[in-house]
Protein backbone atom coordinates (compact mmCIF):
# COMPACT_ATOMS: atom_id res chain seq x y z
CA UNK A 1 0.00 0.00 0.00
CA UNK A 2 2.54 2.89 0.52
CA UNK A 3 6.08 5.21 -1.36
CA UNK A 4 8.11 8.05 -0.07
CA UNK A 5 9.83 7.94 2.88
CA UNK A 6 8.61 9.09 6.09
CA UNK A 7 9.93 5.36 6.74
CA UNK A 8 12.12 3.46 8.57
CA UNK A 9 13.39 1.54 5.69
CA UNK A 10 13.38 -2.37 5.00
CA UNK A 11 15.79 -4.29 6.77
CA UNK A 12 15.37 -2.16 9.77
CA UNK A 13 17.23 -3.74 13.11
CA UNK A 14 15.72 -1.85 15.81
CA UNK A 15 14.60 -3.77 18.69
CA UNK A 16 11.45 -1.45 19.60
CA UNK A 17 9.47 -2.27 17.38
CA UNK A 18 5.23 -1.12 16.81
CA UNK A 19 4.03 -3.41 19.76
CA UNK A 20 7.01 -2.23 22.24
CA UNK A 21 6.59 1.40 21.56
CA UNK A 22 2.63 2.37 21.40
CA UNK A 23 1.69 -0.22 23.28
CA UNK A 24 2.02 2.18 26.19
CA UNK A 25 -0.04 4.31 24.29
CA UNK A 26 -2.39 2.13 23.35
CA UNK A 27 -3.16 1.42 27.15
CA UNK A 28 -2.95 5.05 28.19
CA UNK A 29 -5.66 5.16 25.38
CA UNK A 30 -7.97 2.15 26.90
CA UNK A 31 -7.37 3.40 30.05
CA UNK A 32 -8.82 7.03 29.12
CA UNK A 33 -11.90 5.90 27.01
CA UNK A 34 -13.12 4.26 29.96
CA UNK A 35 -12.60 6.53 32.85
CA UNK A 36 -13.58 9.40 30.04
CA UNK A 37 -16.90 7.31 28.97
CA UNK A 38 -18.05 6.50 32.61
CA UNK A 39 -17.74 10.30 34.27
CA UNK A 40 -18.43 12.92 30.92
CA UNK A 41 -22.26 13.18 31.08
CA UNK A 42 -23.57 14.21 27.34
CA UNK A 43 -24.41 17.39 26.92
CA UNK A 44 -28.56 16.41 26.78
CA UNK A 45 -29.59 12.95 26.41
CA UNK A 46 -31.93 12.67 24.10
CA UNK A 47 -29.87 14.79 21.80
CA UNK A 48 -26.98 12.61 22.61
CA UNK A 49 -28.97 9.22 21.45
CA UNK A 50 -30.02 10.75 18.55
CA UNK A 51 -26.16 11.80 17.28
CA UNK A 52 -25.50 8.06 18.30
CA UNK A 53 -28.11 7.06 16.31
CA UNK A 54 -26.67 9.14 13.44
CA UNK A 55 -23.07 7.66 13.63
CA UNK A 56 -24.52 4.11 13.31
CA UNK A 57 -25.71 5.19 9.67
CA UNK A 58 -22.85 5.76 7.70
CA UNK A 59 -24.53 8.20 5.34
CA UNK A 60 -26.29 10.27 7.39
CA UNK A 61 -26.30 14.33 7.40
CA UNK A 62 -23.89 14.92 10.06
CA UNK A 63 -19.97 16.08 9.64
CA UNK A 64 -17.83 13.68 11.70
CA UNK A 65 -13.83 13.16 12.11
CA UNK A 66 -13.17 9.77 13.28
CA UNK A 67 -10.07 8.66 14.34
CA UNK A 68 -9.96 4.60 14.23
CA UNK A 69 -6.66 3.23 15.64
CA UNK A 70 -6.41 -0.67 15.22
CA UNK A 71 -4.15 -3.06 16.38
CA UNK A 72 -3.63 -6.46 14.78
CA UNK A 73 -0.63 -9.25 15.70
CA UNK A 74 0.66 -12.58 14.30
CA UNK A 75 0.90 -11.63 10.88
CA UNK A 76 2.90 -12.80 8.05
CA UNK A 77 4.32 -16.43 6.88
CA UNK A 78 5.90 -16.80 10.41
CA UNK A 79 3.12 -14.92 12.22
CA UNK A 80 5.43 -12.64 14.11
CA UNK A 81 4.30 -9.32 12.35
CA UNK A 82 2.50 -6.97 13.90
CA UNK A 83 1.06 -3.35 12.61
CA UNK A 84 -0.61 -0.36 14.56
CA UNK A 85 -2.68 1.58 12.26
CA UNK A 86 -4.60 4.90 12.65
CA UNK A 87 -7.08 5.82 10.12
CA UNK A 88 -8.40 9.50 9.64
CA UNK A 89 -11.60 8.73 8.25
CA UNK A 90 -13.65 12.31 7.75
CA UNK A 91 -17.31 11.73 6.65
CA UNK A 92 -18.60 15.00 4.78
CA UNK A 93 -22.31 15.52 3.50
CA UNK A 94 -23.37 18.21 0.80
CA UNK A 95 -26.39 19.44 -0.53
CA UNK A 96 -27.32 18.79 -4.03
CA UNK A 97 -30.40 19.93 -3.94
CA UNK A 98 -33.87 19.76 -2.09
CA UNK A 99 -33.97 16.21 -2.50
CA UNK A 100 -30.49 14.30 -2.55
CA UNK A 101 -26.89 14.65 -0.58
CA UNK A 102 -23.87 13.65 -1.60
CA UNK A 103 -21.86 12.05 1.52
CA UNK A 104 -18.15 11.91 1.13
CA UNK A 105 -16.30 9.13 3.33
CA UNK A 106 -12.47 9.30 2.96
CA UNK A 107 -10.27 6.98 4.79
CA UNK A 108 -6.26 7.57 4.82
CA UNK A 109 -4.23 5.30 6.98
CA UNK A 110 -0.89 5.97 8.97
CA UNK A 111 0.49 2.59 9.40
CA UNK A 112 3.29 1.35 11.61
CA UNK A 113 4.09 -2.10 11.45
CA UNK A 114 7.20 -5.02 11.86
CA UNK A 115 8.31 -7.88 10.10
CA UNK A 116 5.17 -8.13 7.91
CA UNK A 117 7.73 -9.60 5.27
CA UNK A 118 10.31 -11.60 6.17
CA UNK A 119 13.72 -9.58 6.28
CA UNK A 120 11.64 -6.59 5.17
CA UNK A 121 12.38 -4.92 8.78
CA UNK A 122 9.68 -2.43 10.27
CA UNK A 123 7.96 1.27 7.90
CA UNK A 124 5.83 3.85 9.22
CA UNK A 125 4.45 6.35 6.80
CA UNK A 126 0.79 6.81 5.08
CA UNK A 127 -1.37 4.41 2.94
CA UNK A 128 -3.41 4.21 0.02
CA UNK A 129 -6.29 6.42 0.21
CA UNK A 130 -9.72 4.78 -0.19
CA UNK A 131 -12.39 7.31 -1.15
CA UNK A 132 -16.21 7.40 -1.30
CA UNK A 133 -19.33 8.85 -2.39
CA UNK A 134 -22.49 8.52 -1.82
CA UNK A 135 -25.60 10.17 -3.27
CA UNK A 136 -28.39 9.43 -0.90
CA UNK A 137 -32.32 10.53 -0.87
CA UNK A 138 -33.15 12.98 2.01
CA UNK A 139 -35.22 10.70 3.01
CA UNK A 140 -35.73 6.86 3.12
CA UNK A 141 -37.99 5.10 1.48
CA UNK A 142 -41.64 4.05 1.81
CA UNK A 143 -40.17 1.28 4.04
CA UNK A 144 -38.00 3.32 6.04
CA UNK A 145 -34.37 2.38 3.89
CA UNK A 146 -32.20 4.96 3.80
CA UNK A 147 -29.61 3.86 0.71
CA UNK A 148 -26.97 5.68 -1.15
CA UNK A 149 -24.99 4.11 -4.45
CA UNK A 150 -22.00 6.42 -6.02
CA UNK A 151 -18.13 5.99 -6.96
CA UNK A 152 -14.90 4.63 -4.79
CA UNK A 153 -11.65 5.35 -5.77
CA UNK A 154 -8.36 4.37 -4.80
CA UNK A 155 -5.75 6.46 -4.48
CA UNK A 156 -1.81 5.64 -4.14
CA UNK A 157 -1.06 8.24 -0.94
CA UNK A 158 1.13 5.28 0.30
CA UNK A 159 4.81 6.67 1.39
CA UNK A 160 6.45 2.95 0.75
CA UNK A 161 6.77 0.06 -0.92
CA UNK A 162 5.12 -2.09 1.48
CA UNK A 163 2.53 0.28 2.60
CA UNK A 164 1.43 0.74 -1.03
CA UNK A 165 -0.33 -0.81 -4.00
CA UNK A 166 0.94 1.48 -6.29
CA UNK A 167 -2.41 1.52 -8.12
CA UNK A 168 -4.98 4.02 -9.18
CA UNK A 169 -8.58 2.01 -8.99
CA UNK A 170 -12.27 2.85 -9.54
CA UNK A 171 -15.37 1.03 -9.05
CA UNK A 172 -19.19 1.23 -7.20
CA UNK A 173 -19.98 1.82 -3.35
CA UNK A 174 -23.32 1.17 -2.00
CA UNK A 175 -25.46 0.99 1.07
CA UNK A 176 -28.65 0.07 2.52
CA UNK A 177 -29.91 0.00 6.27
CA UNK A 178 -32.82 0.62 8.07
CA UNK A 179 -33.43 2.42 11.52
CA UNK A 180 -35.82 0.42 13.95
CA UNK A 181 -36.32 2.11 17.24
CA UNK A 182 -32.79 1.74 18.88
CA UNK A 183 -32.02 -0.53 16.63
CA UNK A 184 -29.55 0.05 13.07
CA UNK A 185 -28.93 -2.85 10.54
CA UNK A 186 -27.67 -2.83 7.26
CA UNK A 187 -24.95 -3.59 4.64
CA UNK A 188 -22.14 -1.16 2.85
CA UNK A 189 -19.93 -2.40 -0.10
CA UNK A 190 -17.54 -1.56 -2.60
CA UNK A 191 -15.56 -2.92 -5.46
CA UNK A 192 -12.04 -1.52 -6.83
CA UNK A 193 -10.25 -2.14 -9.79
CA UNK A 194 -6.69 -1.11 -10.29
CA UNK A 195 -6.92 0.93 -13.59
CA UNK A 196 -3.66 2.19 -13.93
CA UNK A 197 -0.18 2.73 -11.52
CA UNK A 198 3.18 0.92 -11.50
CA UNK A 199 2.94 -1.99 -14.03
CA UNK A 200 5.27 -4.57 -11.72
CA UNK A 201 2.96 -4.35 -9.33
CA UNK A 202 -0.20 -7.09 -8.83
CA UNK A 203 -3.61 -5.57 -10.24
CA UNK A 204 -6.25 -5.08 -8.13
CA UNK A 205 -10.00 -6.83 -8.07
CA UNK A 206 -11.29 -6.42 -4.53
CA UNK A 207 -14.84 -6.49 -2.82
CA UNK A 208 -15.50 -4.86 0.42
CA UNK A 209 -18.09 -6.15 2.64
CA UNK A 210 -19.79 -4.79 5.65
CA UNK A 211 -23.18 -6.13 7.16
CA UNK A 212 -23.23 -4.63 10.40
CA UNK A 213 -25.77 -4.18 13.26
CA UNK A 214 -25.91 -1.71 16.28
CA UNK A 215 -27.66 -0.86 19.03
CA UNK A 216 -27.79 2.26 20.97
CA UNK A 217 -29.27 3.15 24.22
CA UNK A 218 -31.12 6.25 25.81
CA UNK A 219 -28.07 7.22 27.48
CA UNK A 220 -26.14 7.66 23.86
CA UNK A 221 -23.95 4.07 24.49
CA UNK A 222 -23.98 2.09 21.40
CA UNK A 223 -23.16 -1.71 20.99
CA UNK A 224 -21.89 -2.45 17.32
CA UNK A 225 -21.11 -6.20 15.53
CA UNK A 226 -19.78 -5.77 12.25
CA UNK A 227 -17.81 -7.46 9.73
CA UNK A 228 -15.10 -5.92 7.44
CA UNK A 229 -14.69 -8.71 4.78
CA UNK A 230 -12.21 -8.68 2.00
CA UNK A 231 -12.83 -10.82 -1.35
CA UNK A 232 -9.37 -10.70 -3.99
CA UNK A 233 -10.58 -11.92 -6.74
CA UNK A 234 -7.00 -11.97 -8.36
CA UNK A 235 -5.61 -14.13 -5.44
CA UNK A 236 -9.16 -15.97 -4.79
CA UNK A 237 -8.80 -15.29 -1.34
CA UNK A 238 -11.25 -13.81 1.71
CA UNK A 239 -9.69 -11.28 4.57
CA UNK A 240 -12.80 -11.54 7.73
CA UNK A 241 -12.38 -9.67 10.88
CA UNK A 242 -15.25 -9.67 12.50
CA UNK A 243 -15.74 -6.49 14.82
CA UNK A 244 -17.22 -5.91 18.22
CA UNK A 245 -17.11 -2.19 19.44
CA UNK A 246 -19.01 -0.34 22.17
CA UNK A 247 -19.32 3.84 22.15
CA UNK A 248 -20.77 6.54 23.63
CA UNK A 249 -21.59 9.91 23.08
CA UNK A 250 -19.78 12.76 25.39
CA UNK A 251 -19.33 16.46 25.48
CA UNK A 252 -15.79 18.19 26.22
CA UNK A 253 -16.72 21.84 27.04
CA UNK A 254 -18.65 23.24 23.58
CA UNK A 255 -17.34 20.13 21.87
CA UNK A 256 -19.30 16.82 20.82
CA UNK A 257 -17.39 13.52 20.54
CA UNK A 258 -18.19 9.58 20.09
CA UNK A 259 -15.33 7.25 22.53
CA UNK A 260 -15.63 3.47 21.41
CA UNK A 261 -13.28 0.69 22.28
CA UNK A 262 -13.49 -3.16 20.91
CA UNK A 263 -12.00 -5.98 19.78
CA UNK A 264 -12.17 -8.15 16.17
CA UNK A 265 -11.02 -11.54 15.69
CA UNK A 266 -9.55 -12.56 11.93
CA UNK A 267 -12.11 -15.53 11.36
CA UNK A 268 -10.12 -16.55 7.92
CA UNK A 269 -7.47 -14.82 5.56
CA UNK A 270 -4.73 -15.54 3.73
CA UNK A 271 -1.30 -16.53 5.10
CA UNK A 272 -0.22 -12.65 5.00
CA UNK A 273 -3.47 -11.97 7.04
CA UNK A 274 -3.45 -10.73 10.81
CA UNK A 275 -4.17 -14.33 13.00
CA UNK A 276 -6.72 -14.60 15.96
CA UNK A 277 -7.43 -11.26 17.86
CA UNK A 278 -7.21 -7.28 17.33
CA UNK A 279 -7.78 -4.21 18.92
CA UNK A 280 -9.63 -0.74 18.22
CA UNK A 281 -10.22 2.43 19.52
CA UNK A 282 -11.96 5.28 18.02
CA UNK A 283 -12.50 8.71 19.25
CA UNK A 284 -15.00 10.89 16.66
CA UNK A 285 -15.52 14.26 16.54
CA UNK A 286 -18.99 15.33 15.95
CA UNK A 287 -20.15 18.48 14.16
CA UNK A 288 -24.12 18.88 14.15
CA UNK A 289 -25.40 21.46 11.52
Amino acid sequence: MPKNHMTRTAGSSSTCGPATTLLPVFRTALAGFAVTALTLPPAHAQSSADLAKQLANPIAALISVPFQLNYDGNIGPVEDGSRWQLNFQPVVPMTLNADWNVISRTILPAIEQQDIVPGAGSQFGLGDTVQSFFFSPKQPTANGVIWGVGPVLLLPTGTDDLLSAEKWGLGPTGVALKQDGPWTYGFLFNHIWSVAGTGSRADISTTFLQPFLSYTTPDAWTFTLQTETTYDWEREQWTVPVNALVSKVVKFGDQLASLGAGVRYWADGPQSAPHGWGVRLVATLLFPK
